[in-house]
């Protein structure tokens, strides 16, 4: 089990004073200055519907992976056959599209386990070091211009990009530092339409303190890549933002994943410097039990994918962002390397194996997306 450092309390009480300015600090919603697809594009988007007519299947409790017959499977599996799955995003449909890190393909996911439903590559990766196909985010107008944003690695640097299926990237934000590590990935769109990027500081930690670098913040802008607010840096400091989430109460939180030392989850405030001697994280997860690679958060519960940990972290903080207590493990070691992580509609966790990442020791099905029923849904407390 994962255990928190506790940060020192008088800046544990800045931090909380200061958490309520990020969407201040970070500017209103967007006025579309022009049409969406600037460019063509391609043939508008076609996404399968679900492959049946029934309503999506009920999440069950955790299954013991393996103590089903071979024939009947896992049931907290729904895709398997992957290749490194970091973006991770959910359609309204109540299916989900995936991102593989190093081919670029995207895959719909059903949540009854139909075989996924290739629906096209992203061109242009250079997957080098951990770069690659970082993260995924919907269009806040998904319905209407079907458009997914990807944060992805070319040869010369870390870029967020646009496309509808089947059609062609469009560069959204280009420049950010590219290196052999901590290349960043977090996507995520506010519900006033603001984008969000997590980067990293690609090995760098002075790269993280120059606010003339793109590296190691958490940036703000519009659909079209223009900054919001007084400018796109929301926050710095960062090592390497891997993952962005939003409670209900739209605080925005961030992964931050280390090198060495203990991985931290951020309450992210406008304006804040989380690098050394700046605002303290919500909390910490040791190197060890680390790797946090994603984040979701429902109600007072946070979930942390760790991929050294092979776990999901979860935790229940308190009305003032603070943990109740220590971090309990859920799927502990049972799946291997755990990444992304969202919540879908129905309440049930989305989660991305990463066994095939170099790193870890992939079974022959890896690597595998699940759809389980978190820990905190059935007694309202966590395990």
């Amino acid at each position: 089990m994962g255990r928190r450092t506790a940060a020192p309390g008088a800046r544990r009480r800045t931090a909380l004073l200061l958490g309520g300015l990020l969407l201040a600090g970070c500017g209103g919603g967007y006025e579309p200055a022009g049409p969406f697809r600037d460019v063509p594009q391609g043939q508008p988007p076609q996404v399968a519907p679900p492959p049946t007519t029934s309503p999506i299947p009920a999440p069950g409790q955790p299954s013991t992976p393996g103590a089903d017959d071979e024939q009947a499977g896992d049931p907290n599996v729904v895709a398997t056959g992957l290749a490194v799955p970091t973006g991770l995003v959910l359609l309204p449909d109540g299916t989900a599209v995936v991102g593989e890190r190093d081919t670029g393909r995207l895959l719909q996911v059903f949540p009854d386990g139909a075989e996924p439903r290739e629906l096209m590559t992203v061109p242009g990766l250079d997957t080098g070091g951990d770069g690659g196909l970082l993260g995924l985010a919907l269009s806040p107008t998904f319905l209407e211009d079907g458009l997914f944003y990807a944060y992805v690695s070319t040869a010369t640097d870390n870029r967020v990009v646009r496309f509808p299926i089947g059609g062609t990237p469009n560069p959204v934000l280009t420049g950010i530092p590219r290196g052999e590590v901590h290349n960043g990935g977090g996507l995520l769109f506010g519900p006033d339409g603001v984008l969000y990027v997590g980067t990293g500081d690609v090995g760098e930690p002075a790269l993280a303190a120059d606010p003339a670098s793109p590296a190691g913040k958490v940036l703000a802008m519009d659909v079209f890549g223009q900054p919001v607010g007084v400018g796109p840096i929301v926050t710095r400091g960062h090592r390497d933002v891997t993952a962005l989430c939003q409670g209900g109460d739209q605080q925005l939180y961030a992964t931050d994943d280390a090198l060495q030392g203990p991985d931290e989850f951020n309450a992210l405030v406008g304006g804040g410097d989380f690098g050394p001697g700046g605002i303290p994280p919500v909390l910490e997860v040791p190197g060890e039990e680390g790797g946090l690679g994603g984040c979701a958060v429902t109600g007072p519960y946070v979930f942390l994918g760790a991929l050294d940990g092979q776990q999901v972290h979860v935790v229940e903080l308190d009305g003032g962002r603070v943990p109740v207590e220590e971090l309990t493990a859920f799927l502990d070691e049972d799946y291997g390397r755990l990444r992304s992580v969202a919540v879908d509609a129905e309440g049930a966790l989305w989660i991305t194996t990463s066994n095939r990442d170099g790193v870890g020791t992939p079974a022959e099905d890896d690597d595998k997306v699940l759809r389980v029923l978190p820990p905190t849904s059935s007694a309202g407390s966590p395990l």
